[in-house]
């Protein structure tokens, strides 16, 4: 039972058995001492303490097990809060940051802001949902973050769509859209394909796709969805909830009921 994981075990019950267990008395005063001159335990010493330890674990799991899910729920806590604070920290950049494409009401009621791959199947069923939201609801706006992360197919077709919402934003929900439906690869080949069926410009497109300027919008992307804790795609800002993986409509509904109430109460 030689791991990272064991030896912190080890580590925080030496602690607790240091305390609550009567050494020999030779070990109490030699332990002391240790701390004086910052020499370690003796190899007998060293044996007597993991020898305990090894006997506390074996009799008793579920306090371990306790302890190891309280940390870990402290943890998520702590790493929530954190992500709600930088949610506010990186308010500009997250809602209002030109670079990042847009669909629906600009002056709506209710914004969703969504981190997206294109070669990720649940972005794709997403989408769907999305263009039912809108079709349904006419105050609502989308922001698009484009975050490439599960392929080198992703990152093209991300660069692609930024692209052609740098060269003409009336055809990036069309891109977007063929992207998110297209089945199989995104290979550049298709990419290029689909980029002039929809009448750009593709010696601008492959100008573009490799700009500084859109290399530094995904890179901002990604450190924005780490300071968000956003560990995967899709993953959504809608008010001040952050929230991981796919939605269904109606938990979109919801959501969004329950801004809008909240709005008006206040």
């Amino acid at each position: 039972m030689n791991t990272p994981f064991y030896n912190i075990i080890i580590f925080i019950f030496s602690a607790v058995l240091l305390v609550s267990i009567n050494l020999p008395k030779l070990a109490h005063t030699q332990i002391i001492n240790n701390k004086s001159n910052g020499s370690s335990l003796s190899i007998l010493q060293r044996k007597q303490v993991n020898e305990m330890i090894e006997k506390f674990l074996r009799e008793n799991p579920r306090v371990i097990l306790e302890s190891v899910n309280n940390m870990r729920e402290q943890q998520e806590n702590e790493a929530k809060e954190q992500s709600l604070k930088n949610l506010g920290i990186y308010k500009e950049l997250i809602f209002n940051d030109p670079a990042s494409p847009t669909i629906g009401n600009p002056k709506g009621d209710v914004t969703i802001v969504e981190f997206l791959d294109y070669s990720c199947g649940y972005c794709k069923r997403v989408f769907k949902t999305l263009k039912q939201l809108l079709r349904e609801d006419k105050n609502i706006y989308v922001i698009f973050k484009e975050l490439p992360i599960l392929s080198p197919q992703s990152e093209l077709a991300a660069r692609a769509a930024l692209a052609t919402w740098q060269q003409d934003k009336t055809k990036y929900i069309d891109i977007h859209g063929e992207f998110m439906t297209l089945k199989g690869r995104l290979s550049e080949k298709r990419i290029l394909r689909i980029a002039r069926n929809n009448g750009l410009d593709l010696a601008q497109l492959k100008k573009d796709m490799s700009s500084k300027i859109l290399k530094k919008t995904i890179a901002e992307n990604r450190r924005l969805a780490q300071k968000l804790n956003i560990t995967g795609t899709p993953g959504f800002i809608i008010g001040n909830n952050i929230i991981p993986g796919a939605i269904e409509l109606k938990t979109f509904r919801k959501i969004i009921s329950d801004i809008r109430n909240k709005k008006v109460m206040n």
